[in-house]
């Protein structure tokens, strides 16, 4: 369907001159031309990308010999307001930030991360330039990943951005990592530093703390919150290496991510206080806010690192192999026998030693 969109004229951001008025075909041109290399496309099986009724894809992008692999899919919406603002995000942050968080899904299931679709709805406070700066950081990321854009839809919106993403992948047949394959007995790993974007969130929200931190610290944790990096090599080694019984990515915090596989794996989860890793910077930033950094780990969200339980055996293997490749894994606790609870091993210094608490999910929930 042909919708024709008057635009504002003037200058953008940048103080560059944009199209008196543009329609929706003249528009998706506009934010889309040359975002991505010829051989981004071809690499990933493209036949017909952007600019007709549907993209054309080889419909087995990987064919390794003996080998057959099964189609992966997510989709997630990022509302203004709700998912982000520009106060604590530029342009280009809300693009890169809403293909991270789908490439995110796809490295929680040990895939491979092969093509989106974008579809945009864009209210009238909106100028062209504004569009194509989201877009430019869509594009940042999908070429950091090699991920091909291949389509999408755009409309106008009466109020707020919405920005939808979704993104096709596929992983090696009978092996995609679940959230229901926790056994006891297991460890219960992470690949990451969880609450590290809400404290970035806080920061940018406060910026007031920044000359009592780090230049470097402040650098940190601001990217952790708006250019958040999917971990989709980690998924890759976990799949591969074997002994990763169970995988979820953590969008909604520790504790929710930790409920949602023990109830899915008919286990408990038993995570150790002492065991979670903290960041220099967070540590930091946590003594001069007074703030929970507990909370920031448990509920905070938005860090995209990897939550999973991995049989202890072959655990020091799985260590090594990460080393080798700089990246992180740490052992944070242990799976047992039970029905889906979670708790939390805290040192009690009054008695000189750990006592449980049951945790919940307490991340932000659309529909209370």
């Amino acid at each position: 369907m042909y919708i024709k969109v008057q635009c504002t004229v003037g200058l953008s951001r940048n103080g560059v001159k944009e199209p008196q008025a543009m329609d929706e075909f003249s528009r998706i041109s506009y934010w889309t031309k040359e975002g991505q290399a010829k051989s981004l496309l071809e690499a990933t099986g493209v036949k017909l990308a952007i600019g007709d009724d549907a993209a054309i894809v080889s419909g087995a992008v990987r064919q390794d010999e003996g080998c057959s692999y099964e189609m992966l899919y997510t989709v997630d919406t990022m509302v203004e307001d709700i998912h982000f603002n520009t106060q604590t995000m530029q342009l280009d942050h809300i693009g890169y930030k809403a293909l991270a968080s789908n490439l995110s899904d796809i490295a929680a299931m040990g895939g491979i991360a092969l093509h989106a679709l974008i579809a945009i709805s864009v209210p009238g406070h909106y100028t062209e330039e504004h569009i194509k700066q989201i877009y430019h950081g869509i594009y940042q990321c999908a070429n950091q990943y090699e991920v091909a854009i291949v389509g999408g839809d755009t409309t106008a919106s009466p109020h707020s951005l919405v920005l939808t993403i979704t993104v096709i992948g596929q992983v090696e047949a009978g092996t995609a990592l679940r959230r229901s394959g926790a056994k006891p007995g297991d460890l219960i790993v992470t690949t990451g530093i969880a609450g590290r974007s809400a404290a970035g969130l806080h920061l940018l929200l406060h910026p007031e703390f920044e000359p009592q931190l780090a230049a470097k610290h402040v650098q940190s944790l601001k990217q952790a919150h708006q250019m958040p990096q999917p971990q989709l090599d980690q998924g890759r080694l976990l799949r591969s290496l074997g002994g990763c019984h169970a995988l979820n990515d953590v969008s909604d915090g520790l504790a929710s991510e930790a409920v949602e596989i023990a109830e899915a794996s008919g286990v408990a989860f038993v995570l150790d206080e002492q065991l979670l890793p903290v960041s220099e910077g967070l540590s930091q930033y946590g003594s001069c806010t007074k703030q929970s950094l507990l909370d920031w780990m448990l509920y905070g969200g938005e860090d995209y690192i990897l939550l999973g339980t991995i049989d202890p055996q072959c655990y020091e293997q799985v260590k090594e192999q990460f080393a080798q490749r700089h990246m992180q894994i740490y052992a944070i606790g242990k799976v047992e026998p039970g029905k889906g609870e979670v708790w939390l091993e805290r040192m009690d210094s009054r008695m000189a030693h750990k006592q449980r608490e049951r945790i919940y999910k307490r991340g932000y929930n659309h529909f209370t």
